[in-house]
């Protein structure tokens, strides 16, 4: 039997990313703070702050990647329409949350790039996308 609210194997490797991408944060000293922020003019994956305290959005980016795939990769999925995006959205939930934001330190967009496997995860972190 299947329902309306069955995932897709994308929105299931998309989920699977964002977990993985929550533990490695995480094990980076960074505090989750939500996850899966979403409006009608866009969706933040993670927000989070670093251990410095700085306000970072997380875009995550997953694919299932064939070890003879080294032409594309997770990154080349982060466009400049879905970045504009991220950065409105961002600015949206900063003007509402200033009080999680330190007037010195600011906030900033990362990107977590996740290369899945059959048997391990590849993850690559840029900072201030």
């Amino acid at each position: 039997m299947f329902s309306a609210k069955q995932m897709t194997d994308k929105q299931i490797t998309g989920n699977d990313g964002e977990n993985l991408a929550c533990d490695f944060l995480i094990r980076k000293g960074y505090k989750i703070i939500e996850r899966n922020y979403l409006k009608p003019w866009g969706e933040l994956d993670i927000i989070t702050k670093d251990r410095s305290g700085v306000l970072v959005f997380v875009e995550v980016k997953t694919m299932r990647c064939l070890p003879a795939n080294t032409v594309l990769q997770p990154e080349d999925n982060l466009t400049d329409a879905k970045l504009k995006k991220l950065r409105r959205t961002a600015e949206m939930f900063a003007g509402k949350h200033p009080e999680l934001i330190d007037s010195d330190l600011g906030w900033r967009i990362d990107l977590v790039a996740i290369c899945l496997t059959s048997n391990k995860s590849k993850i690559r972190h840029y900072e201030n996308v």
